[in-house]
């Protein structure tokens, strides 16, 4: 005779078998650590549902990168460095980012060319760009790409290459060649984490890469960034302060970064 499994078994093999890819536990974990400071093995094993084992090989490998530090029964950041949270996710200070954004307006073409980067706060442009005049707006991000395709008076131009899942940009050879070819009026950038000491850096390789030729294809770079960034470092460089032409940031500045910035020579705007 065949032996029944409770059901509490059955709803449990179901759960199993919608389980988590690698990289959406690594999202979860990590935003666990952005919010809570710190995380718990035995909590993702219930909040994910799976076995201890695979949440310490997720460690493991979160560490290997950079991400994390591994503790008794769990894992904490990595001093100040940075990790990458999906853009969609990015939802924090978002009021800050629509300010940043409409104060860029000034900075804005009457007609003409400009560059949009990958990021949550370049990503508001979409919405806040004036529909007035004749504009062409490359991006080498497919959602930015989508919400201005509509716009009677703006040519999109969309670079090509691998699309990173995470920020949905377009990166390496591709995107390359594309940025080789280009020269716009003003680039908008955006960047994970900046710092004086160590300028412009972002968790991957691949748009780091792509981030530095942006600088090339532009006449004027104008850096997108709310005040959390600041004092930041990431993994991977790809700019220095000198080779921004103004920082757009919000009011939540401290005082004394805000000053150390512009000793720099840095121009800041606040938003």
């Amino acid at each position: 005779m065949t032996e029944r499994r409770p059901r509490s078994e059955k709803r449990q093999a179901s759960s199993d078998a919608k389980a988590l890819y690698p990289t959406q536990r690594h999202q979860v974990i990590l935003d666990r650590l952005r919010v809570a400071g710190r995380v718990d093995v035995a909590d993702m094993m219930t909040d994910i549902g799976v076995t201890n084992e695979t949440i310490r090989k997720d460690l493991i490998e979160l560490e290997r990168q950079g991400l994390l530090r591994r503790v008794h029964g769990g894992a904490v950041p990595v001093g100040q460095l940075t990790y990458e949270p999906s853009v969609s996710s990015r939802i924090d200070h978002q009021a800050e980012k629509r300010r940043i954004a409409t104060a860029a307006l000034a900075h804005l073409p009457e007609g003409g060319t400009v560059l949009i980067d990958a990021g949550s706060t370049t990503a508001e442009l979409v919405d806040v760009l004036p529909d007035d005049r004749e504009l062409t707006v490359y991006t080498n991000t497919l959602t930015i790409a989508v919400g201005l395709v509509h716009r009677p008076r703006t040519t999109v131009m969309l670079l090509g290459g691998r699309v990173r899942p995470l920020t949905m940009a377009g990166v390496d050879d591709w995107a390359a060649r594309a940025l080789s070819e280009i020269n716009v009026d003003v680039a908008f950038l955006g960047a994970n984490a900046i710092s004086i000491d160590r300028g412009l850096t972002t968790p991957d390789n691949a748009e780091a890469a792509i981030k530095r030729l942006m600088l090339h294809s532009a006449q004027r770079r104008i850096l997108l960034a709310d005040h959390t960034k600041l004092g930041r470092v990431s993994l991977c460089k790809h700019a220095d302060l000198a080779d921004i032409d103004l920082l757009i940031t919000d009011d939540g500045v401290p005082a004394a970064e805000l000053k150390a910035l512009r000793a720099t020579g840095l121009t800041v705007e606040l938003a």
